[in-house]
């Protein structure tokens, strides 16, 4: 007889990773959010050829069709000096370095924003009810928010780092 242990958090957090990963490619195919996107009413707005010439290729399909990035490829994931990190799309102050932790998911984390930095959406993708974060100046996808962070909020602000840049203080 075998001692089954539980799920380890390594472990959930490795299909958490796997499932971005499947996210991506069906993204990738097709399927993506940028209707959700344009659709957010935002105060910052430009044509689509005006975000594909300001964003990278990887920033414009992260920001403008809500995708993901791959986990441990961003170098905001360790970024860890005082500052701010402000979306990439439109330098709105999101999120102060104070709040940054590592989740060890492989993506920046933080437990707070800054105030009236983000708006949230239901997104029902991949049959499950999750909240997507979005920039509160340009509706630009950054990531979603779990329940699961640390201590005062509780609160995992799982952030696609190729949709953030850092201001140093």
């Amino acid at each position: 007889m075998t001692d089954r242990s539980p799920i380890s958090r390594r472990s959930l957090f490795g299909f958490g990773a796997t499932a971005a990963l499947g996210t991506l490619a069906w993204r990738l195919a097709g399927s993506d959010g940028s209707a959700a996107v344009a659709a957010t009413a935002s105060p910052f707005r430009l044509s689509d050829a005006e975000w594909r010439k300001r964003l990278s290729p990887q920033a414009y399909s992260v920001l403008r069709q809500a995708s993901t990035e791959y986990p441990f490829t961003s170098p905001l994931n360790s970024e860890h000096r005082r500052g701010t990190f402000v979306c990439a799309g439109c330098a709105l102050p999101l999120f102060a370095s104070a709040t940054k932790f590592d989740s060890g998911t492989g993506w920046p984390s933080f437990f707070d924003h800054l105030p009236n930095a983000i708006g949230e959406r239901n997104d029902a993708s991949l049959g499950m009810d999750r909240t997507e974060v979005h920039c509160a100046r340009c509706a630009g996808h950054l990531g979603h928010v779990f329940n699961d962070g640390p201590r005062p909020t509780g609160l995992r602000y799982c952030m696609n780092g190729v949709a953030m840049a850092f201001q140093p203080a």
